[in-house]
């Protein structure tokens, strides 16, 4: 498949949702000392209602990626809260550990002083349902992308992406960060403003505006002189690097676990 048909079809998924997950306008207005840490299964359709809102309240978060069959994080998880289930939030600011993505999501809100909407009832019924949907849209021909874990090699540190949760192009790279089972730091990059919607190039054509709406889409601009998503950081390589299919490439080639060669 086509990294423009991937594209379209997790453009389909964004729009399934409501398009949740790409505006920051409304950020937190208290910030988090110490780095939020959430154990997240990408294609998982409650860890996504969780991810929606941390990049509405434009707050970053350790994502420490627990795919199906992983080994590297899933039974810290189990230690940590008592079972396997995920998505599992800890914020060592406050000591809390929280399953269940309504209630961390409302806990989020509470906390870090910005009303979010928690949806109840038949309202939870659809937003459910309707992530469902989206994390169906990302079956693939190999299986669901963000699902299972692949042998890898682990980092000797964290990465960080600079991503969105509805970007098209930043959900594959998601994906496979999830199934090598690589923890990054999310820097949740979404919109500040009407004149960020749109792509790049049709963006910065037709709003002459700041491009710097959010802390981390100023970093973006100043250090890189624009603003686009997915942005990779490896601190393992020094490598910096933007578009999502050579950012793919680049995790195959570094972290994916060569098959030994057949004996002769």
């Amino acid at each position: 498949m086509s990294s423009q048909t991937d594209a379209l079809i997790n453009l389909l998924a964004g729009t399934v949702r409501g398009w949740r997950g790409t505006q920051a306008m409304a950020p937190a207005r208290l910030k988090p000392v110490k780095l939020l840490k959430l154990y997240d299964m990408e294609a998982s359709p409650y860890c996504r209602l969780v991810r929606e809102v941390l990049t509405e309240l434009d707050l970053d978060v350790l994502i420490l990626p627990c795919p199906a069959g992983g080994t590297r994080y899933r039974l810290e998880a189990g230690k940590i809260g008592g079972k396997q289930q995920f998505p599992l939030l800890v914020d060592d600011n406050t000591g809390t550990v929280l399953y269940e993505s309504a209630d961390i999501i409302e806990y989020l809100g509470r906390t870090y002083k910005r009303r979010v909407r928690v949806p109840l009832g038949v309202l939870r019924g659809l937003a459910v349902g309707t992530s469902y949907l989206s994390s169906a849209l990302m079956w693939r021909p190999r299986g669901v992308t963000g699902m299972r874990a692949v042998p890898s090699k682990a980092p000797a540190q964290v990465l960080e992406l600079y991503a969105f949760e509805t970007s098209p192009y930043s959900k594959p790279v998601r994906a496979r960060l999830c199934e090598l089972e690589l923890p990054y730091v999310l820097r949740n990059t979404g919109k500040g403003a009407w004149g960020d919607m749109g792509p790049p190039s049709f963006r910065d054509k037709l709003f002459n505006t700041p491009k710097g709406t959010t802390p981390n889409r100023r970093w973006l601009e100043t250090h890189t002189g624009k603003v686009q998503v997915p942005y990779l950081i490896d601190p393992n390589t020094g490598t910096a690097m933007y578009e999502s299919q050579a950012i793919l490439d680049y995790l195959g080639r570094t972290y994916a676990a060569k098959k030994p060669e057949r004996e002769k």
